[in-house]
């Protein structure tokens, strides 16, 4: 399993777009090929800090979603939005196999 937990810290003023935008972002990468999770965290002691988890069954499905409209409209959306660059950790999935 391939793993990428995205931090992501907002401007205050664009926490509540961020949300509904990665919503829309969510719905649509929780239906592609070989999504196993994508989660959405806000912080509760800071709410403009957020991670998104995303697991997928491969690196190739997971540069896959990279290529879909959803993420680009996303990424692009957003990219202002951010009090800095959002940083992606990548992992391998253990468990649960």
């Amino acid at each position: 399993m391939h793993v990428t937990l995205v931090h992501v810290h907002v401007k205050p003023e664009h926490t509540e777009s961020f949300i509904t935008a990665t919503r829309r972002n969510h719905e649509a990468s929780i239906r592609e090929p070989g999504n196993r999770r994508f989660d959405v965290l806000q912080s509760p002691d800071d709410p403009q800090r957020f991670i998104l988890y995303e697991a997928y069954d491969s690196a190739e499905d997971a540069l896959r979603h990279k290529e879909t409209e959803h993420y680009k409209n996303w990424r692009d959306s957003v990219a202002e939005w951010m009090a800095e660059p959002r940083q992606g950790i990548t992992y391998n999935g253990l468990l649960p196999e």
